[in-house]
């Protein structure tokens, strides 16, 4: 007998026993509920036999585990189906993934979105079947020669590049064999609800040199009603994408001649990057801010002194200039330039805090698979700065710039959405960072005590740290559930000393300051990405490239509308005119359609009587306003940074 510990309690078993009869010991419910089980911490099918004492785990769908061995399955199911519906078509590889999975094929014949129709009926009948999915440990060249045999080169492919005594794993189910990893759950009459979503091409082993295979992507829950949830959750973040959002509003749009990763802002997105960082100067400004306007380029030599050259080459576009001694890069951050700055003669502790902020474009080498809308981009602006500082000014400047961060959010409207990673080094990966543990083991002391002195909650991010110091990540998620970094702190104890810079205590001696990295918006385009997704486009006031619409009702009132549209402007406002001949409900509707704020209905009976008669987008007919309510209103508004 073997003692196998439960989250009930210690139970006796006969030797050989399997996860599941365990879970079928203690009732009907958890047997039927577990897909696979951990058994002493290691993932594992439910009928592995189990041949000692054991600590005991079971995993059902709502476990992260559970849901990745049931989807994995329902990507095996996937690929039975194809097979009996395509017997030529070639098997690649089909993980879970988050929220779903997929399997690569290589067909003879293409298919479309109407093939999976056909693929989904016969996956429900192979659901219905209730195939045992049964584990198989098969040496290196028998799995070979199976899978060479029954015409499979991608999974013999993967076969070759094991080692020769390699023990190999194949899961069958009915009349399908695949080369899997598993674990999977115990048969295919477990799978309650699942959808295929879309098709896409793939680089086999996502290497641009191999064919391009057929991915079919599918999804898969444990209950219809989370499925038609999570689908209807799908179209809502479809609904809401930046990127489809962004280009139907003229906000900015990509061309292939320019290249992948380099949007062009339209004039619209052009004026919310300009409404945006003329907001974060100001308000830095407001909080001691000094300006910089430093080149996007220098020789190698400014990164060499810095440590990117050692720790970011491949993420830098170089310029290797045939006819130049010099090496130039674009940079890929500022700080190296605002410390050649503040190098530019002798400081005092008088003179520190000094608080660099820059409008900053920078160039970065980003993979073309990560390339997504205005999220993640190869070239962008950042409201990058530096403070630079006294060791008992640390604690402080860091929460103001902390205070200054959570400001921005909260008037862009996405404080809520946010949450924060403490990064820190991995010292066992030290090629990715300045070597120096004693500096490391200060630096992320010293910022876990002010993250926890200014109560903080935080995740930590073991190897997420820059190569010169840790960081506070201020991370949020797209529409699709991806989490990106929008706005980072970081304490740094290095850079310091790379440059030189020092400046004079109060005992006359020349001593290194500590240096914060900050941004207050973070990267705009990405700020602006978030924007379009949380607002639907449908932008607060302060920030809508356009405020107001003057909409002339006749030719008549055409004139005065410009000449209303012009006036609102000098007063402030960002408005426009639309003049074209024709109907009222058509203008109005295509207002709503651009989504603009206010809209003026100008007529005969608005001219003669000097007053405004104005729609709301939210609320519809307003009724009429005097001129100098109106625009005091959509000032005010604008002012108070107002989320509606």
């Amino acid at each position: 007998m073997m003692v196998i510990t439960l989250a009930e309690g210690k139970k006796e078993f006969p030797a050989g026993s399997t996860p599941a009869d365990i879970a079928r010991s203690v009732s009907d419910g958890l047997f039927r509920s577990s897909y696979v089980a951990k058994v002493n911490g290691e993932v594992v099918g439910m009928y592995t036999p189990i041949n000692d004492d054991a600590t005991v785990e079971f995993l059902g769908f709502d476990t992260e585990e559970g849901r990745k061995a049931y989807r994995h399955s329902c990507s095996h199911v996937l690929a039975q189906a194809v097979k009996r519906i395509y017997p030529t078509a070639r098997v690649a590889i089909g993980p879970a993934i988050a929220n779903g999975y997929y399997y690569d094929f290589d067909f003879k014949t293409p298919i479309n979105m109407e093939s999976l129709k056909e693929i989904e009926a016969e996956m429900k009948k192979i659901i219905k079947e209730n195939l045992p999915i049964v584990r198989e440990e098969v040496s290196r060249d028998k799995a070979l020669a199976y899978f060479t045999e029954q015409g499979e080169p991608y999974k013999a492919e993967l076969i070759t590049d094991l080692p020769a005594d390699a023990k190999i794993t194949m899961y069958r189910q009915g009349d399908f064999v695949d080369l899997c990893a598993g674990p999977h759950i115990p048969n295919t009459g477990y799978i309650k609800a699942f959808k295929l979503t879309s098709i896409a091409g793939a680089y086999w082993r996502g290497d641009e040199h191999n064919k391009v295979l057929t991915r079919i992507y599918g999804t898969a829950f444990n209950s219809k009603a989370a499925l038609e949830e999570y689908l209807a959750a799908v179209e809502e973040a479809k609904s809401r994408d930046h990127n489809k959002i962004g280009r139907e509003m003229g906000i900015f749009m990509t061309d292939e001649n320019i290249g992948q990763g380099l949007p062009l802002l339209m004039p619209k997105g052009a004026k919310l990057f300009q409404i945006l960082s003329r907001f974060v100067e100001d308000e830095e400004e407001r909080r001691g801010y000094v300006r910089t306007k430093t080149p996007y380029m220098a020789k190698s030599a400014l990164y060499k002194i810095s440590g990117h050259w050692d720790h970011y080459r491949d993420g830098m576009f170089v310029i290797d200039n045939e006819n130049e001694n010099e090496v130039m890069a674009l940079r890929p951050m500022t700080c190296p330039f605002q410390y050649t700055i503040y190098n530019n003669g002798l400081k005092s502790y008088r003179d520190l805090p000094i608080r660099y902020g820059e409008t900053s474009t920078l160039f970065r080498n980003e993979d073309s698979g990560e390339m997504h809308g205005l999220i993640r981009v190869r070239q962008f602006t950042i409201s990058e700065g530096h403070i630079i500082c006294t060791p008992s000014q640390l604690e402080g400047e860091f929460k103001a710039a902390l205070d200054l961060a959570r400001y921005m959010l909260k008037c862009v409207g996405i404080e809520e959405d946010v949450s924060y990673r403490f990064s820190k080094w991995d010292p066992k990966d030290v090629d990715k960072y300045i070597n120096d543990p004693e500096k490391w083991e200060k630096a992320e002391a010293e910022m876990q005590r002010i993250l926890d002195h200014l109560g903080i909650k935080y995740s930590v991010g073991i190897g997420e740290a820059a190569f010169y110091g840790p960081k506070l990540d201020i991370q949020i998620k797209n529409v699709y559930g991806k989490e990106d970094t929008l706005i980072t702190l970081q304490v740094d104890m290095f850079l310091a000393e790379n440059f030189d810079m020092t400046y004079v205590d109060e005992n006359g001696d020349k001593v290194r300051p500590y240096i914060i990295h900050r941004t207050s918006i973070g990267c705009y385009e990405r700020t602006m990405a978030l924007a379009i997704e949380k607002f639907k486009g449908a932008f607060p006031v302060w920030m809508a490239p356009e405020q107001v619409r003057v909409l002339s009702l006749t030719d008549r009132t055409a004139e005065d509308a410009k000449a209303l549209a012009e006036k609102m402007r000098y007063d402030g406002l960002r408005a426009y005119a639309d003049v074209r001949n024709e109907k009222i409900g058509y203008k109005i509707r295509e207002a709503q359609m651009d989504k603009i704020p206010y809209m003026i209905i100008l007529g005969d009976k608005e001219k003669e009587s000097g007053v405004l008669a104005v729609r709301s987008r939210k609320s519809g007919d307003l009724g009429t306003m005097s001129y100098e309510d109106f625009t005091a209103k959509v000032i005010k508004e604008d002012k108070d940074k107002v989320i509606d």
